[in-house]
């Protein structure tokens, strides 16, 4: 998939996964569910170091039609990935097992039933416009739709908290993606209008208020086409570095290491001979939490603009301390920047995936060309480009 130049069509084509599982299974599903990707505006790899978030839902969406079943079998198909229907047996299922883009909803049961949930099986047809490999969360918008349809089929009564936990262990535990919480929690919490400040800790969250229009402002989503994939291994290095530094601090994550601190502390990696890319990942988490809490208070303040600085300040130290961007993010970043844009900084994973850009909505056209353009310049395919509009959270559609 790729990304599209507006929402996803889920009230148009909403009977689209009904008549696909009519067509597969035979029977009318039971109901449809919708649930989101996420854009993250500031706080990039704090989450799975208990530190503090801030993403937001997108018009895109992973929908799926679902009836439970009380014979053991769980069938999934997807509109979206070549081949026919995965069929599986609930009672063994098992982590690390493959079954490709099926291990995601799968990885949900599994994680279901291990909590001791009563999950029998079910049929499941997923379509989604969330483009995947950009950075965007398509797998969480997998994982929690099928996690909200089964609570609400088998009379669950979870939480959109609780459904993110089981999410991440399905990514963590089932399919082996040693992610944080942001993305499920996003995905699951998230309300129309605003932007979701999560403390990764404990999950409390605050809707924060984030109409854009309303300031005369877009954000953009530039989707660079470049897939990324978060199991290769980057990222779990860079976990690991995060939590050796941590060690060697002697605190139990790195959201325990205050801001004013921080020089202190990285002089103690130093000194303890911590590797220097540790160092550096060190720094960059203490000061990515301490832009969350910057974007806040402007966005309480009702100084929106005054983000963009924000913005590109964590795009250089993803760059250059996390070291996590491309040739092609940095692009996309340093055109919307010569173009006029308040702020950008890639968001998300990493190696590829997507930018944002915080730009006045009348010059979006204007800095959205000039990236395009550049990107025509230096030989790359031409990046999806889409205003990123906060969107509601995973919800029942019908």
């Amino acid at each position: 998939m790729t990304a599209t130049a507006g929402p996803s069509n889920e009230h148009g084509h909403g009977t689209e996964p009904s008549a696909t599982f009519t067509t597969l299974y035979g029977a009318e599903p039971h109901g449809v569910w919708a649930a989101p990707g996420r854009v993250n505006l500031i706080g990039e790899y704090t989450d799975f170091n208990d530190g503090f978030v801030m993403p937001l839902a997108l018009p895109h969406t992973a929908r799926a039609a679902v009836a439970p079943r009380t014979d053991g079998v769980l069938r999934l198909y997807s509109t979206d990935v070549p081949g026919g229907v995965v069929s599986l047996r609930v009672d063994e299922l098992a982590p690390h097992s493959g079954h490709g883009w099926a291990a995601y909803p799968a990885g949900v049961v599994w994680a279901l039933r291990a909590a001791g949930h009563p999950v029998t099986g079910a049929d499941i047809a997923l379509t989604s416009t969330v483009p995947t490999g950009a950075g965007l969360s398509s797998s969480a918008a997998l994982e929690t739709v099928t996690a909200l349809a089964l609570d609400d089929l088998f009379h669950l009564g979870l939480s959109g908290p609780e459904l993110a936990v089981i999410g991440r262990r399905a990514e963590n535990d089932f399919v082996g993606v040693p992610c944080g919480i942001m993305d499920q929690m996003a995905s699951a919490c998230c309300t129309e209008g605003h932007a979701l400040h999560l403390d990764t800790r404990d999950l409390t969250l605050r809707q924060v208020p984030f109409d854009l229009a309303a300031q005369g402002l877009t954000l953009l989503v530039v989707d660079t086409r470049v897939k990324h994939a978060l199991g290769d291994g980057a990222y779990a290095e860079r976990r690991a570095g995060c939590e050796e530094g941590a060690r060697l601090l002697g605190i139990p994550t790195l959201r325990d290491l205050p801001y004013g601190d921080l020089p202190r502390a990285l002089a103690t990696l130093a000194g303890a001979g911590a590797d220097e890319s540790v160092v550096r990942y060190v720094r960059h988490v203490v000061t990515d939490n301490q832009r969350v809490e910057q974007v806040i208070a402007l966005l309480d303040a009702g100084e929106v603009r005054a983000a963009g600085p924000v913005l590109n300040e964590g795009h250089r130290s993803l760059r250059d301390d996390l070291r996590v961007s491309c040739p092609e993010l940095d692009l996309a970043v340093a055109a919307a920047q010569e173009a006029g844009a308040l702020g950008a900084r890639m968001t998300g994973g990493g190696f590829g995936g997507s930018a944002i850009v915080l730009a006045e909505a009348a010059e979006a056209d204007a800095v959205a060309g000039a990236v395009t353009k550049a990107f025509a310049a230096a030989g790359h395919a031409a990046p999806g480009i889409f205003a990123a509009v906060p969107s509601a959270g995973a919800r029942r559609l019908g």
